[in-house]
């Protein structure tokens, strides 16, 4: 899907309720060709971006950026670069999120103001936005008035936060960028509101800020949960912990401006055989798992192999056929 003159989507059906309607991979310029985000190390993500680049744009990328370090936003890093040999583009934080999931070659790093020039006028600026994670960029094509928001703003719901304060300072930021005319989030629909979008955002934050204040208000002590169930009655259970993390980043930040007090919990601890077991299933686990990847790998080559040749494990010698009255005396 085209989004502006230099901007196209490349949008993948997801089922995730984390993830609403669609995640996106965007494709970016013209002489050299650019990706921000590669969607989860899934075949569906990377037949998509595979075959949308073939099909529609008849080239390969020279550039893969992502707007920040969360799985689903950074799994076919590896991936493009083994395929298209494409240098990867993360913020300057994100190394040591990344751990395992950077190639060996080709990272570039990235920080507030740098402008990646990709020729033909599209010169994409990295803004630095920290609070959906410490990584965190949005991208901006400001000739064009396309901000890309990863996760820090999303086509059709709220999003999760982990620091609230910087969170709401990247929002107040991105309110005042010039010539703003589409935000291309990491998951759902393309906003047209842009401005719109964004203060209600803001607006959102302040509100569930009052509730919280309020349930608290009512009196006693309250955990997290109790306050994530009276907020959110009618959620998907699929999202309560999800809520529930929400409400805790706003209780941290009512407990650094002074208006709470917090009585520490217990955590629970693991005694050293404990630990060991836990390791030791998870590691076969992940032998498991590895072991099935490899069969899948097996049998979609032998099915590949099937289809280019004979099918001589059927047949010892395979059936012939003539054309009746043409036999030669």
């Amino acid at each position: 899907m085209r989004v502006s003159p230099s901007v196209r989507a490349v949008q993948v059906p997801d089922e995730n309720p984390m993830h609403p309607q669609v995640t996106t991979i965007y494709i970016v310029g013209h002489d050299q060709v650019m990706s921000i985000d590669s969607g989860e190390a899934l075949e569906r993500y990377q037949w998509m971006l595979r075959g949308y680049l073939a099909a529609t744009e008849q080239a390969e990328l020279a550039l893969a950026a992502i707007t920040h370090h969360h799985m689903d936003h950074s799994g076919n890093l590896k991936w493009i670069r083994d395929v298209y040999k494409a240098d990867v583009i993360v913020h300057r934080d994100g190394p040591p999120l990344l751990e395992g999931m950077l190639p060996e070659q080709g990272v570039n790093t990235v920080d507030e103001g740098k402008v990646i020039d990709l020729g033909g006028g599209a010169r994409v600026q990295v803004l630095a936005t920290p609070g959906h994670s410490i990584d965190s960029v949005c991208y901006y094509l400001e000739k064009e008035g396309v901000l890309f928001t990863g996760d820090t703003l999303l086509g059709s719901t709220t999003t999760t936060v982990w620091d609230l304060k910087s969170y709401m300072a990247s929002l107040e930021r991105l309110l005042t960028l010039p010539n703003l005319g589409v935000l291309c989030p990491g998951h759902g629909p393309l906003i047209h509101d842009p401005r719109e979008r964004i203060q209600q955002y803001i607006d959102h934050r302040n509100m569930r800020e009052r509730q919280i204040v309020e349930a608290l208000a009512a009196g006693g002590e309250h955990t997290s949960w109790d306050i994530m169930l009276k907020l959110y009655p009618d959620i998907d259970t699929r999202l309560r912990r999800a809520a529930n993390n929400n409400v805790e980043v706003h209780l941290r930040k009512l407990r650094d401006d002074g208006r709470l007090q917090v009585y520490d919990g217990t955590p629970k601890e693991k005694s050293a055989e404990e630990r060991m077991k836990a390791e030791e299933h998870a590691r076969e686990r992940n032998e498991v798992k590895d072991k099935a990847k490899q069969y899948e790998k097996e049998d979609r080559m032998a099915a590949l192999f099937a289809q280019e040749n004979p099918p001589t494990e059927q047949w010892e010698v395979m059936p012939k056929y003539e054309l009746v009255g043409t036999t030669k005396e």
